[in-house]
Protein backbone atom coordinates (compact mmCIF):
# COMPACT_ATOMS: atom_id res chain seq x y z
CA UNK A 1 0.00 0.00 0.00
CA UNK A 2 2.86 2.40 0.75
CA UNK A 3 4.38 1.62 -2.65
CA UNK A 4 1.27 3.13 -4.25
CA UNK A 5 2.61 6.45 -2.94
CA UNK A 6 6.37 6.11 -2.74
CA UNK A 7 6.96 4.51 -6.15
CA UNK A 8 4.59 6.67 -8.20
CA UNK A 9 4.39 10.20 -6.74
CA UNK A 10 3.80 11.67 -10.19
CA UNK A 11 0.36 10.12 -10.41
CA UNK A 12 -0.61 11.68 -7.09
CA UNK A 13 0.62 15.13 -8.13
CA UNK A 14 -1.24 14.87 -11.45
CA UNK A 15 -4.42 13.87 -9.64
CA UNK A 16 -4.04 16.82 -7.25
CA UNK A 17 -3.55 19.16 -10.20
CA UNK A 18 -6.74 17.91 -11.86
CA UNK A 19 -8.61 18.15 -8.57
CA UNK A 20 -7.52 21.78 -8.10
CA UNK A 21 -8.54 22.64 -11.66
CA UNK A 22 -11.98 21.16 -11.07
CA UNK A 23 -12.36 23.21 -7.90
CA UNK A 24 -11.40 26.37 -9.78
CA UNK A 25 -13.90 25.60 -12.55
CA UNK A 26 -16.60 25.02 -9.95
CA UNK A 27 -15.76 28.32 -8.26
CA UNK A 28 -15.96 30.14 -11.62
CA UNK A 29 -19.33 28.57 -12.36
CA UNK A 30 -20.63 29.72 -8.97
CA UNK A 31 -19.40 33.26 -9.65
CA UNK A 32 -21.02 33.26 -13.10
CA UNK A 33 -24.26 32.00 -11.62
CA UNK A 34 -24.15 34.69 -8.96
CA UNK A 35 -23.40 37.33 -11.59
CA UNK A 36 -26.37 36.19 -13.68
CA UNK A 37 -28.60 36.50 -10.64
CA UNK A 38 -27.35 40.02 -10.03
CA UNK A 39 -27.96 40.93 -13.66
CA UNK A 40 -31.54 39.74 -13.42
CA UNK A 41 -32.07 41.89 -10.35
CA UNK A 42 -30.58 44.91 -12.07
CA UNK A 43 -32.92 44.52 -15.05
CA UNK A 44 -35.88 45.32 -12.83
CA UNK A 45 -34.91 49.00 -12.74
CA UNK A 46 -33.19 49.07 -16.10
CA UNK A 47 -35.71 51.31 -17.83
CA UNK A 48 -35.54 53.98 -15.15
CA UNK A 49 -31.74 53.97 -15.25
CA UNK A 50 -31.71 54.36 -19.06
CA UNK A 51 -33.99 57.39 -18.89
CA UNK A 52 -31.83 59.01 -16.23
CA UNK A 53 -28.67 58.40 -18.27
CA UNK A 54 -30.14 60.04 -21.36
CA UNK A 55 -30.77 63.20 -19.40
CA UNK A 56 -27.16 63.33 -18.22
CA UNK A 57 -25.52 62.51 -21.57
CA UNK A 58 -25.75 66.05 -22.91
CA UNK A 59 -24.22 67.46 -19.75
CA UNK A 60 -21.41 64.91 -19.74
CA UNK A 61 -20.54 65.55 -23.40
CA UNK A 62 -19.79 69.20 -22.68
CA UNK A 63 -17.64 68.34 -19.70
CA UNK A 64 -15.72 65.67 -21.66
CA UNK A 65 -14.87 68.11 -24.46
CA UNK A 66 -13.10 70.33 -21.94
CA UNK A 67 -11.18 67.39 -20.47
CA UNK A 68 -9.93 65.98 -23.79
CA UNK A 69 -7.04 68.39 -24.00
CA UNK A 70 -5.91 67.68 -20.44
CA UNK A 71 -6.20 63.89 -20.90
CA UNK A 72 -3.99 64.00 -23.98
CA UNK A 73 -1.11 65.47 -22.03
CA UNK A 74 -1.60 63.05 -19.12
CA UNK A 75 -1.60 60.04 -21.45
CA UNK A 76 1.76 61.00 -22.92
CA UNK A 77 3.31 61.32 -19.47
CA UNK A 78 1.83 58.02 -18.23
CA UNK A 79 3.05 56.19 -21.34
CA UNK A 80 6.63 57.16 -20.66
CA UNK A 81 6.36 56.15 -17.00
CA UNK A 82 4.80 52.75 -17.87
CA UNK A 83 7.62 51.96 -20.31
CA UNK A 84 10.24 52.49 -17.61
CA UNK A 85 8.23 50.47 -15.07
CA UNK A 86 7.66 47.56 -17.52
CA UNK A 87 11.37 47.31 -18.30
CA UNK A 88 12.29 47.13 -14.62
CA UNK A 89 9.58 44.59 -13.86
CA UNK A 90 10.65 42.27 -16.71
CA UNK A 91 14.23 42.30 -15.50
CA UNK A 92 13.12 41.49 -11.96
CA UNK A 93 10.84 38.63 -13.05
CA UNK A 94 13.49 37.13 -15.30
CA UNK A 95 15.90 36.77 -12.40
CA UNK A 96 13.51 35.28 -9.80
CA UNK A 97 10.75 33.47 -11.77
CA UNK A 98 11.94 29.90 -11.18
CA UNK A 99 12.49 30.42 -7.44
CA UNK A 100 9.04 31.97 -7.07
CA UNK A 101 7.30 29.04 -8.79
CA UNK A 102 9.09 26.49 -6.64
CA UNK A 103 8.27 28.39 -3.46
CA UNK A 104 4.60 28.67 -4.46
CA UNK A 105 4.27 24.94 -5.16
CA UNK A 106 5.96 24.07 -1.88
CA UNK A 107 3.73 26.41 0.07
CA UNK A 108 0.59 25.01 -1.59
CA UNK A 109 1.66 21.43 -0.82
CA UNK A 110 2.46 22.24 2.81
CA UNK A 111 -0.86 24.02 3.26
CA UNK A 112 -2.82 21.02 1.94
CA UNK A 113 -4.77 19.12 4.60
CA UNK A 114 -6.21 15.68 3.98
CA UNK A 115 -8.18 12.80 5.42
CA UNK A 116 -8.16 9.13 4.40
CA UNK A 117 -11.49 7.30 4.14
CA UNK A 118 -11.17 3.51 3.81
CA UNK A 119 -13.46 0.63 3.04
CA UNK A 120 -12.34 -3.00 3.27
CA UNK A 121 -14.49 -5.95 2.23
CA UNK A 122 -14.08 -9.65 1.60
CA UNK A 123 -11.14 -11.54 3.08
CA UNK A 124 -9.12 -8.33 3.14
CA UNK A 125 -11.74 -6.77 5.39
CA UNK A 126 -11.24 -9.57 7.90
CA UNK A 127 -7.46 -9.20 7.90
CA UNK A 128 -7.29 -5.39 8.09
CA UNK A 129 -9.53 -2.75 9.59
CA UNK A 130 -10.29 0.49 7.78
CA UNK A 131 -8.47 2.38 10.54
CA UNK A 132 -5.29 0.36 10.00
CA UNK A 133 -5.30 0.94 6.26
CA UNK A 134 -6.01 4.64 6.73
CA UNK A 135 -3.12 4.98 9.14
CA UNK A 136 -0.65 3.32 6.75
CA UNK A 137 -1.68 5.50 3.80
CA UNK A 138 -1.86 8.66 5.92
CA UNK A 139 1.68 8.26 7.28
CA UNK A 140 3.05 7.65 3.79
CA UNK A 141 1.36 10.77 2.42
CA UNK A 142 2.64 12.95 5.25
CA UNK A 143 6.22 11.69 4.87
CA UNK A 144 6.34 11.89 1.08
CA UNK A 145 4.43 15.12 0.36
CA UNK A 146 4.42 16.97 3.68
CA UNK A 147 0.62 17.12 3.82
CA UNK A 148 -1.10 17.61 7.16
CA UNK A 149 -3.82 15.28 8.45
CA UNK A 150 -7.16 16.88 9.39
CA UNK A 151 -9.96 14.49 10.29
CA UNK A 152 -12.64 17.16 10.80
CA UNK A 153 -12.43 19.66 7.95
CA UNK A 154 -9.82 18.60 5.37
CA UNK A 155 -9.31 20.30 2.02
CA UNK A 156 -8.71 16.95 0.35
CA UNK A 157 -10.17 13.50 0.97
CA UNK A 158 -8.39 10.35 -0.15
CA UNK A 159 -10.75 7.42 -0.77
CA UNK A 160 -9.48 3.82 -0.62
CA UNK A 161 -11.48 0.64 -1.26
CA UNK A 162 -9.78 -2.73 -0.89
CA UNK A 163 -11.32 -6.13 -1.54
CA UNK A 164 -10.24 -9.55 -2.80
CA UNK A 165 -10.55 -8.62 -6.49
CA UNK A 166 -9.38 -5.03 -6.87
CA UNK A 167 -8.22 -1.91 -5.04
CA UNK A 168 -9.40 1.64 -5.75
CA UNK A 169 -7.58 4.78 -4.67
CA UNK A 170 -9.17 8.07 -5.63
CA UNK A 171 -10.10 11.64 -4.79
CA UNK A 172 -13.84 12.42 -4.48
CA UNK A 173 -14.65 15.43 -6.65
CA UNK A 174 -17.70 16.48 -4.61
CA UNK A 175 -17.83 17.47 -0.96
CA UNK A 176 -21.25 15.84 -0.58
CA UNK A 177 -21.47 12.09 -1.40
CA UNK A 178 -22.84 11.37 -4.86
CA UNK A 179 -25.57 9.22 -3.32
CA UNK A 180 -26.92 12.15 -1.29
CA UNK A 181 -30.35 13.24 -2.54
CA UNK A 182 -32.12 16.35 -1.27
CA UNK A 183 -35.49 14.96 -2.40
CA UNK A 184 -35.25 11.75 -0.33
CA UNK A 185 -36.52 12.21 3.21
CA UNK A 186 -35.70 8.72 4.54
CA UNK A 187 -32.82 6.88 2.89
CA UNK A 188 -33.12 3.21 1.99
CA UNK A 189 -31.09 1.60 -0.76
CA UNK A 190 -28.11 3.71 -1.82
CA UNK A 191 -29.38 6.14 -4.47
CA UNK A 192 -26.50 5.53 -6.88
CA UNK A 193 -27.23 1.78 -6.86
CA UNK A 194 -30.94 2.44 -7.39
CA UNK A 195 -30.22 4.76 -10.32
CA UNK A 196 -27.86 2.21 -11.88
CA UNK A 197 -30.54 -0.48 -11.66
CA UNK A 198 -33.13 1.77 -13.28
CA UNK A 199 -30.73 2.75 -16.07
CA UNK A 200 -30.07 -0.93 -16.88
CA UNK A 201 -33.81 -1.56 -17.27
CA UNK A 202 -34.03 0.48 -20.52
CA UNK A 203 -37.15 2.35 -19.39
CA UNK A 204 -39.22 3.85 -22.21
CA UNK A 205 -42.02 6.40 -22.10
CA UNK A 206 -45.42 4.84 -21.39
CA UNK A 207 -44.02 1.67 -19.80
CA UNK A 208 -45.52 -0.08 -16.76
CA UNK A 209 -42.74 -0.39 -14.16
CA UNK A 210 -43.18 -2.44 -10.98
CA UNK A 211 -41.12 -2.79 -7.82
CA UNK A 212 -42.86 -5.62 -5.91
CA UNK A 213 -40.59 -5.24 -2.83
CA UNK A 214 -40.18 -1.47 -2.89
CA UNK A 215 -39.21 -0.85 0.76
CA UNK A 216 -38.77 2.93 1.10
CA UNK A 217 -39.18 3.41 -2.64
CA UNK A 218 -35.66 4.54 -3.55
CA UNK A 219 -35.60 2.67 -6.87
CA UNK A 220 -38.95 4.11 -7.95
CA UNK A 221 -37.92 7.61 -6.88
CA UNK A 222 -34.72 7.50 -8.90
CA UNK A 223 -36.53 6.06 -11.92
CA UNK A 224 -39.38 8.58 -11.78
CA UNK A 225 -36.95 11.50 -11.51
CA UNK A 226 -35.02 10.35 -14.59
CA UNK A 227 -37.89 8.88 -16.67
CA UNK A 228 -41.08 10.74 -15.66
CA UNK A 229 -43.48 9.67 -18.44
CA UNK A 230 -43.95 6.16 -17.05
CA UNK A 231 -46.58 4.37 -14.92
CA UNK A 232 -44.92 3.26 -11.67
CA UNK A 233 -46.28 0.87 -9.04
CA UNK A 234 -44.58 0.00 -5.76
CA UNK A 235 -45.66 -2.93 -3.60
CA UNK A 236 -44.57 -4.12 -0.16
CA UNK A 237 -45.98 -6.20 2.68
CA UNK A 238 -44.90 -3.79 5.40
CA UNK A 239 -47.17 -0.87 6.24
CA UNK A 240 -44.31 0.95 7.98
CA UNK A 241 -42.18 0.70 4.83
CA UNK A 242 -45.05 1.99 2.69
CA UNK A 243 -45.57 4.91 5.06
CA UNK A 244 -41.88 5.75 4.68
CA UNK A 245 -42.25 5.48 0.91
CA UNK A 246 -45.23 7.84 0.97
CA UNK A 247 -43.24 10.40 2.97
CA UNK A 248 -40.44 10.17 0.40
CA UNK A 249 -42.89 10.59 -2.48
CA UNK A 250 -44.37 13.73 -0.91
CA UNK A 251 -40.90 15.16 -0.21
CA UNK A 252 -39.93 14.56 -3.84
CA UNK A 253 -43.25 15.81 -5.23
CA UNK A 254 -43.94 12.44 -6.88
CA UNK A 255 -47.05 11.31 -5.03
CA UNK A 256 -49.05 11.53 -8.28
CA UNK A 257 -46.45 9.58 -10.26
CA UNK A 258 -46.19 6.38 -8.21
CA UNK A 259 -48.98 4.13 -6.94
CA UNK A 260 -48.46 2.05 -3.80
CA UNK A 261 -49.96 -1.33 -2.90
CA UNK A 262 -49.70 -3.42 0.26
CA UNK A 263 -49.50 -6.95 -1.15
CA UNK A 264 -47.36 -10.06 -1.04
CA UNK A 265 -44.61 -10.44 -3.59
CA UNK A 266 -45.68 -14.08 -4.09
CA UNK A 267 -49.33 -13.14 -4.78
CA UNK A 268 -49.32 -9.99 -6.87
CA UNK A 269 -52.85 -8.79 -7.79
CA UNK A 270 -51.89 -8.29 -11.43
CA UNK A 271 -52.84 -10.18 -14.60
CA UNK A 272 -50.25 -12.44 -16.19
CA UNK A 273 -47.92 -10.73 -18.64
CA UNK A 274 -49.16 -7.24 -17.77
CA UNK A 275 -45.90 -5.56 -16.62
CA UNK A 276 -43.20 -4.17 -18.90
CA UNK A 277 -40.34 -3.82 -16.40
CA UNK A 278 -39.65 -5.10 -12.88
CA UNK A 279 -36.89 -3.55 -10.78
CA UNK A 280 -36.38 -4.72 -7.22
CA UNK A 281 -33.93 -5.04 -4.36
CA UNK A 282 -34.34 -8.56 -2.99
CA UNK A 283 -33.98 -8.22 0.82
CA UNK A 284 -31.15 -10.09 2.49
CA UNK A 285 -29.21 -10.17 5.72
CA UNK A 286 -30.08 -11.38 9.21
CA UNK A 287 -33.48 -9.66 9.17
CA UNK A 288 -34.59 -11.21 5.87
CA UNK A 289 -33.62 -14.87 5.55
CA UNK A 290 -35.48 -15.71 2.36
CA UNK A 291 -33.32 -18.73 1.63
CA UNK A 292 -34.83 -20.97 -1.01
CA UNK A 293 -38.02 -18.88 -1.25
CA UNK A 294 -36.32 -16.58 -3.71
CA UNK A 295 -37.42 -19.13 -6.31
CA UNK A 296 -41.09 -18.43 -5.64
CA UNK A 297 -40.48 -14.68 -5.73
CA UNK A 298 -38.78 -14.95 -9.10
CA UNK A 299 -41.54 -17.15 -10.51
CA UNK A 300 -44.27 -14.68 -9.52
CA UNK A 301 -42.31 -11.85 -11.13
CA UNK A 302 -41.97 -14.01 -14.24
CA UNK A 303 -45.75 -14.57 -14.30
CA UNK A 304 -46.71 -10.87 -14.37
CA UNK A 305 -43.93 -9.86 -16.82
CA UNK A 306 -44.87 -9.85 -20.49
CA UNK A 307 -42.76 -11.56 -23.15
CA UNK A 308 -39.76 -9.39 -24.01
CA UNK A 309 -39.99 -7.61 -20.68
CA UNK A 310 -37.03 -6.89 -18.41
CA UNK A 311 -36.25 -7.73 -14.79
CA UNK A 312 -33.40 -6.04 -12.91
CA UNK A 313 -32.65 -7.41 -9.45
CA UNK A 314 -30.19 -6.60 -6.71
CA UNK A 315 -29.11 -9.96 -5.28
CA UNK A 316 -26.93 -10.84 -2.34
CA UNK A 317 -23.94 -13.08 -2.94
CA UNK A 318 -25.89 -16.00 -1.45
CA UNK A 319 -28.96 -15.40 -3.64
CA UNK A 320 -26.79 -15.00 -6.72
CA UNK A 321 -24.93 -18.22 -5.96
CA UNK A 322 -28.19 -20.15 -5.48
CA UNK A 323 -29.60 -18.96 -8.79
CA UNK A 324 -26.33 -19.54 -10.63
CA UNK A 325 -25.98 -23.07 -9.24
CA UNK A 326 -29.57 -23.83 -10.17
CA UNK A 327 -29.07 -22.52 -13.72
CA UNK A 328 -25.94 -24.60 -14.22
CA UNK A 329 -27.42 -27.79 -12.79
CA UNK A 330 -30.97 -27.24 -14.15
CA UNK A 331 -32.23 -28.72 -10.88
CA UNK A 332 -34.86 -26.74 -8.94
CA UNK A 333 -34.40 -25.92 -5.30
CA UNK A 334 -35.50 -28.57 -2.85
CA UNK A 335 -38.59 -27.06 -1.19
CA UNK A 336 -39.02 -29.68 1.51
CA UNK A 337 -37.02 -27.53 3.90
CA UNK A 338 -38.65 -24.30 2.75
CA UNK A 339 -38.58 -21.45 5.26
CA UNK A 340 -42.01 -20.08 4.40
CA UNK A 341 -43.44 -21.46 7.63
CA UNK A 342 -40.93 -19.56 9.74
CA UNK A 343 -42.34 -16.37 11.30
CA UNK A 344 -39.62 -14.11 9.89
CA UNK A 345 -40.08 -15.37 6.35
CA UNK A 346 -43.85 -15.31 6.50
CA UNK A 347 -43.72 -11.72 7.66
CA UNK A 348 -41.45 -10.83 4.75
CA UNK A 349 -43.55 -12.54 2.08
CA UNK A 350 -47.12 -12.34 3.36
CA UNK A 351 -48.75 -9.25 4.94
CA UNK A 352 -50.76 -9.54 8.13
CA UNK A 353 -54.53 -9.20 7.86
CA UNK A 354 -55.57 -5.62 8.58
CA UNK A 355 -58.52 -3.45 7.72
CA UNK A 356 -58.09 -2.05 4.23
CA UNK A 357 -55.02 -4.20 3.53
CA UNK A 358 -54.75 -6.85 0.85
CA UNK A 359 -55.73 -10.40 1.75
CA UNK A 360 -53.07 -12.85 2.87
CA UNK A 361 -52.04 -15.71 0.70
CA UNK A 362 -54.66 -18.35 1.28
CA UNK A 363 -53.95 -21.91 2.31
CA UNK A 364 -55.72 -23.16 -0.81
CA UNK A 365 -53.38 -21.13 -2.99
CA UNK A 366 -50.36 -22.59 -1.22
CA UNK A 367 -51.69 -26.12 -1.57
CA UNK A 368 -52.61 -25.84 -5.24
CA UNK A 369 -49.44 -24.10 -6.41
CA UNK A 370 -46.71 -25.38 -4.11
CA UNK A 371 -46.20 -28.71 -5.88
CA UNK A 372 -46.33 -27.12 -9.32
CA UNK A 373 -43.82 -24.42 -8.40
CA UNK A 374 -41.42 -26.97 -6.91
CA UNK A 375 -41.11 -28.70 -10.26
CA UNK A 376 -40.18 -25.51 -12.11
CA UNK A 377 -36.76 -24.03 -12.65
CA UNK A 378 -36.51 -20.68 -10.86
CA UNK A 379 -35.47 -19.11 -14.16
CA UNK A 380 -38.23 -20.54 -16.33
CA UNK A 381 -38.54 -18.22 -19.34
CA UNK A 382 -36.15 -15.64 -17.86
CA UNK A 383 -32.86 -15.41 -19.72
CA UNK A 384 -29.87 -13.84 -17.89
CA UNK A 385 -28.51 -10.86 -19.85
CA UNK A 386 -26.06 -8.93 -17.67
CA UNK A 387 -24.57 -9.17 -14.21
CA UNK A 388 -22.51 -6.55 -12.35
CA UNK A 389 -20.86 -6.85 -8.97
CA UNK A 390 -21.31 -3.75 -6.81
CA UNK A 391 -20.23 -2.68 -3.36
CA UNK A 392 -22.79 -1.88 -0.66
CA UNK A 393 -20.19 -0.89 1.90
CA UNK A 394 -19.35 -3.81 4.16
CA UNK A 395 -20.89 -6.32 1.75
CA UNK A 396 -20.97 -6.87 -1.99
CA UNK A 397 -23.99 -7.65 -4.15
CA UNK A 398 -24.93 -8.28 -7.78
CA UNK A 399 -27.13 -6.30 -10.15
CA UNK A 400 -28.61 -8.93 -12.47
CA UNK A 401 -30.66 -8.27 -15.60
CA UNK A 402 -33.04 -10.82 -17.17
CA UNK A 403 -35.26 -10.88 -20.26
CA UNK A 404 -38.43 -12.93 -20.65
CA UNK A 405 -38.01 -15.01 -23.80
CA UNK A 406 -41.39 -16.73 -24.04
CA UNK A 407 -44.68 -17.15 -22.24
CA UNK A 408 -44.30 -18.86 -18.90
CA UNK A 409 -47.71 -20.55 -19.09
CA UNK A 410 -48.62 -19.57 -15.51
Amino acid sequence: MQRLINEDPGSWLNAISIWKNLLELNAKKEKLSQRDDNQLKRKVGENEIIIAKKLKIEQMQKIEENRDCQLGKQIEEQTLEQRDFTTKRENFQEGFQNDTEIATDTRNQNDLTFRVSCRCSGTVGKAFTAQEVGKVIGIALMKHFGWKADLRNPKLEIFIHLNDIYSVVGIPVFRVPLASRAYIKTAGLRSTIAWAMASLADIKAGAFVLDPMCGLGTILLEAAKEWPDVYYVGADVSDSQLLGTWDNLKAAGLEDKIELLQVSVIELPLPSESVDIIISDIPFGKKFKLGEDIKRILQEMERVLHVGGTIVLLLSEDHHRRLTDCKESSIPFNSKDSHTDEPGIKKCLIPEEKTGASKTVSTSFEASNHKFLDKMSPFGSLVPVDCYKVSLGKTDAFICKYKKSHSSGL
